[in-house]
């Protein structure tokens, strides 16, 4: 489960534009892969070492850098060196704590995102966030880790389908935020099952298991929305944006993805109201089963009240011949079966009675 604030205590006294890693894994390998294309050409490779990728910065087409791994600080800022980074940019790269936002550069476009990831085994959503830098023949990504959700883009560019290689950046940009929306909602799929499960055992049996997974959903639908909430403003910014980096035909597109970005918050939304009045729900189902123990353990108690005042009395044993103030039924041939016919009638007078009362 990831933290609800990152610590930024590293960070603390250094100048503006120093680029530290908040949040993310401080070693490792650095996987960089490089696409670079147009309608009629291809080349996919890995490269070993960041210097590969300058001779990308000056080709006429459309290259696409990802990065997996930004622990590398000193990588990262010889690669905004090479394309002209702004030092600000740089360092919320490695800032892994970005809410996720839009930001217009005059000569790129910066987009951060948060990419999710769901662990079925571990009921586990992993959170992870991505840059991008869009530029005029370029698009760069920084991802935090191996593993994304962006094979079927890959996969489109290398076969030539559909618009992704006649395209620029901005559309490539788009497919790529597309893919993370769409992976929203098979999260939500994913919760929305735990949800159902979580709700028949809180009707059927609740217990210390109950309220520990209702506590780990609240906690997941308050990392999804500060993942996905922001992300409108993100679309609504580029579909607006008078940028000569998005072209007038990718703006339907984005408009798309704000449509499946509210339709995401909605559910998430729908999803915190169903959590909540779970956790109410539960709270009531635990103060009835309280109130019907004390109710039985009350009725109980009851019954055995006279029960114990007639031994109390029986069991004086006020029984000597001097005295005047003897117990008869001490003496008298049927005074035990008597006492324990007394004893009966009184227990089913007041069981009757309960019943007829809806007591029990």
């Amino acid at each position: 489960m990831p933290h609800l604030v990152k610590s930024r205590s590293k960070k603390a006294g250094l100048p503006p534009g120093t680029p530290v890693v908040i949040g993310g894994r401080e070693s490792g390998p650095v996987r960089i892969t490089v696409m670079d294309y147009s309608e009629h050409s291809f080349l996919e490779e890995e490269v070993k070492s960041i210097e590969e990728c300058f001779k990308f910065r000056s080709t006429p087409s459309m290259t696409w850098i990802n990065v997996d791994g930004i622990h590398d600080t000193e990588m990262i800022s010889k690669l905004g060196r090479q394309f002209t980074f702004h030092p600000l940019l740089v360092e919320d790269i490695v800032n892994t704590d970005q809410r996720p936002k839009y930001e217009d550069f005059s000569d790129y476009l910066f987009i951060v995102l948060k990419m999710l990831q769901y662990d079925k085994a571990a009921h586990n959503t992993k959170i992870e966030q991505v840059s991008m830098v869009v530029g005029d023949n370029f698009l760069l990504t920084f991802q935090e880790d191996v593993g994304d959700v962006f094979d079927g883009v890959r996969a489109r560019i290398r076969e030539g389908k559909g618009k992704l290689r006649k395209s620029g950046p901005d559309y490539l940009a788009y497919a790529l935020m597309d893919a993370i929306v769409d992976n929203y909602f098979i999260i939500l799929e994913e919760l929305g099952e735990d949800i159902e499960v979580l709700e028949e055992e809180l009707l059927r049996n609740p217990g210390v298991g109950t309220i520990r997974a209702i506590h780990r959903l609240k906690r997941e639908m308050i990392f999804l929305r500060r993942s996905v909430w922001p992300l409108r403003e993100v679309v609504l910014g580029m579909e607006r944006t008078e940028s000569k980096l998005v072209d007038k035909g990718t703006k339907p597109y984005l408009r798309d993805i704000y449509d499946h970005t509210v339709h995401a918050i909605d559910t998430i939304e729908t999803f915190r109201d169903i959590i909540s009045g779970m956790l109410d729900l539960y709270l009531s189902s635990i103060n009835n089963r309280l109130n019907d123990v004390m109710r039985v353990l009350t009725v109980i108690a009851t019954i055995f009240m006279p029960l114990t005042f007639l031994a109390g009395v029986y069991g004086m044993n006020f029984h000597t011949e001097a005295s005047p103030y003897n117990m008869p039924e001490l003496t008298w041939y049927w005074g035990y079966p008597i006492f324990w016919l007394i004893i009966l009638l009184v227990t089913m007078t007041m069981v009757l009675y309960f019943r007829k009362k809806r007591w029990l």
